[in-house]
């Protein structure tokens, strides 16, 4: 008997156009009122999979069941239970922030009562009521990605699917989202979000994949992947740029589980930061700036891909 608490389920999920492979085979579960996420640089095959889990994109191959039906049978039965926030928005500009989420919940046959009660509760939630009779257009990039959440909040569903929801925005903005978010899952939504941002994932992800080419490079919660593939704490080298090549030789004699050499820093993956600047230091080398961290995703994936996020 299917288990209830699984809501999404692949299986050697497949997607290729044409000679290219953007999804290679993957395999995951999402269960009932976790947040999942999936991690990783742009072309990793991130966003053909939230297409594919969208029933916008039909799988190549593979098995994928959401909701316990088929997404190739069985597609508008499954958007209606599901929530999109596309990573670009697509709202109408010309129309007002209220008549943006009254012509969405239209789409979904809703009667205009329910549709005039959910909005206003929807925008309180996300803390644009006051903007609400506003047109959309002179909104601020925070303010559009709150009302895109909040449209896709409309037909109440069982699964919000997310695709870089703070791309673009500011860092206060960010936060504003990741708090409305972190309240979703709270009430019971299951959240299921690509992101390039490790400390996005980190803040917002029960459980994630690290995506890299096509496949799953890893999967766990954030503290799993980090106690998993890094170390407790991260040494952070800067050296003069003349010094960084011959620095990076000599910073290999001290003892570490690991060294990156980045083009601007160096890292040392070691569990006590400072005893390993004071062995650096014994090696008669000076850093022009040193610094002691936690490890991060950032450093989960630099092992797994041997490239920072950013590097794409």
């Amino acid at each position: 008997m299917p288990d209830a608490d699984i809501l999404i389920a692949a299986r050697g999920l497949t997607k290729r156009f044409g000679d290219f492979t953007a999804v290679d085979g993957i395999d995951f579960e999402l269960r009932r009122g976790e947040a999942f996420g999936f991690l990783g640089p742009n072309g990793a095959g991130k966003s053909s999979t939230m297409r594919m889990i969208g029933c916008v994109s039909p799988p190549s191959g593979g098995e994928l069941s959401i909701l316990g039906l088929n997404p190739v049978l069985d597609g508008p039965a499954i958007r209606a239970r599901l929530g999109v926030c596309p990573q670009d928005d697509t709202l109408d500009v010309e129309l007002t922030v209220r008549e943006n989420l009254l012509i969405y919940g239209r789409y979904f046959g809703l009667p205009r009562r329910v549709i005039a009660e959910r909005t206003a509760r929807l925008l309180d939630f996300v803390q644009l009521t006051e903007r609400a009779d506003d047109q959309v257009d002179p909104l601020s990039g925070g303010m559009k990605r709150r009302l895109t959440i909040a449209r896709s909040l409309i037909n109440e569903p069982e699964i919000l699917i997310l695709d870089e929801p703070t791309t673009g925005l500011d860092p206060q903005a960010r936060h504003v989202v990741w708090d409305r978010l972190f309240r979703l899952k709270q009430q019971g939504v299951t959240l299921i979000l690509t992101t390039h941002y490790m400390d996005e994932a980190e803040q917002l992800c029960d459980r994630l994949v690290v995506m890299d080419r096509g496949k799953i490079a890893a999967e766990g919660s954030p503290r799993q992947l980090i106690e998993a593939y890094s170390t407790p704490e991260v040494l952070e080298l800067r050296f003069h740029v003349s010094d960084h090549e011959q620095a990076a030789e000599k910073v290999a004699n001290a003892p570490s589980e690991r060294m990156e050499v980045l083009a601007d820093r160096i890292l040392l993956y070691v569990i006590d930061g400072d005893a390993a600047l004071a062995a650096v230091r014994a090696l008669g080398l000076e850093p022009l700036t040193s610094l002691v961290r936690r490890s991060t995703l950032e450093d989960v994936f630099l092992r797994l891909t041997g490239r920072r996020l950013e590097d794409g």
